[in-house]
């Protein structure tokens, strides 16, 4: 469960959304891991939303998915397919799985639950190119985060794939000459 905070006067409502600790806490503007904090506690995470909403600024409060034991996978979606996916490992004693936290990543294939949660997520936001982050867990596949702006470094290393390369194919297959919602020229 993952719910949106602005208001500080609901913070308590957001607890009792996500299902209560622990909880991780997300700066919506965070990348790489930063701004990401895991709450064990009730007390904790309020104290950790209130410092986050003192600076006025937006946050997701998530609930903490333990048996992803600090495993997330990073699937990349290219016009409505999974073109590549690894699976991310934090470091050791890291909940955070980033790459640039110190994390590892290996090519994985993916169930097809998995396969259809990522292309439904990107359709779902409006994304021909994306990466989808999702956990795990018991229940199933379920989605962390979707990012427009997908680094590429990491997935192609691991699993060898030109993504890059795929997505100027998508471009050169999907574009229509003339067609562009720009105002600006050049």
């Amino acid at each position: 469960m993952t719910t949106f905070a602005h208001d500080p006067k609901q913070t308590e409502e957001v607890l009792e959304l996500a299902g209560g600790a622990p909880l991780v806490i997300k700066l919506l503007e965070g990348t790489q891991g930063l701004g990401v904090v895991l709450a064990d506690t009730d007390r904790s995470a309020k104290s950790v939303i209130e410092a986050f909403r003192a600076t006025k600024t937006n946050i997701l409060v998530q609930e903490f998915i333990k048996e992803a034991g600090g495993t997330d996978i990073r699937a990349l979606v290219v016009g409505g397919k999974v073109v590549a996916a690894m699976q991310r490992t934090g470091a050791e004693g890291e909940f955070r799985s980033n790459l640039h936290r110190g994390g590892s990543a290996k090519i994985i294939k993916l169930s097809p639950e998995e396969r259809s949660t990522a292309v439904r997520a990107a359709k779902s936001m409006g994304l021909n190119v994306c990466g989808v982050d999702m956990l795990r867990a018991n229940h199933g596949a379920v989605v962390m985060e979707v990012n427009s702006s997908p680094g590429l470094e990491g997935v192609e290393k691991a699993s060898g794939i030109d993504i890059a390369g795929k997505i100027i194919e998508f471009i050169e297959k999907n574009a229509k000459h003339g067609a562009t919602k720009t105002k600006g020229k050049g």
